[in-house]
């Protein structure tokens, strides 16, 4: 019944903004620490960044000083705020639930960010 559900992808031009959201549900979210990952065409599916039970966050090199997790525990959502975007920052963006052991671990379907002018 865990459900991640991405939304907010778009496309947009180099140096916009752009808000992704995830709605979780069939957990007690605010016991998970949640993730950000993206897979760009050809490449790896890479960490963005992590957000803790209690809100800290940790970011991946590539993106540090332009994306923001946050998270509402009290709406079951986890966002990625993303600034200063470049064509490199384009993948399908996903949520995932993090967790100690792989099979504890969720991922929602994604969410296409495109940033070309």
């Amino acid at each position: 019944q865990v459900q991640l559900v991405e939304s907010g992808g778009d496309l947009v031009q180099p140096g916009g903004s752009l808000r992704l959201s995830c709605a979780a549900s069939g957990f007690t979210f605010s016991n998970y620490a949640m993730g950000w990952y993206r897979q760009a065409p050809g490449k790896q599916r890479e960490l963005v960044g992590t957000i803790d039970r209690g809100g800290s966050t940790n970011y991946a090199d590539s993106v540090k000083g332009r994306f923001t997790i946050s998270r509402d525990n009290a709406k079951n959502m986890v966002y990625l705020h993303m600034n200063s975007l470049k064509p490199e920052d384009t993948a399908v963006y996903y949520c995932s639930r993090r967790a100690g052991l792989l099979a504890n671990v969720y991922w929602g379907q994604g969410t296409q960010v495109t940033v070309s002018s």
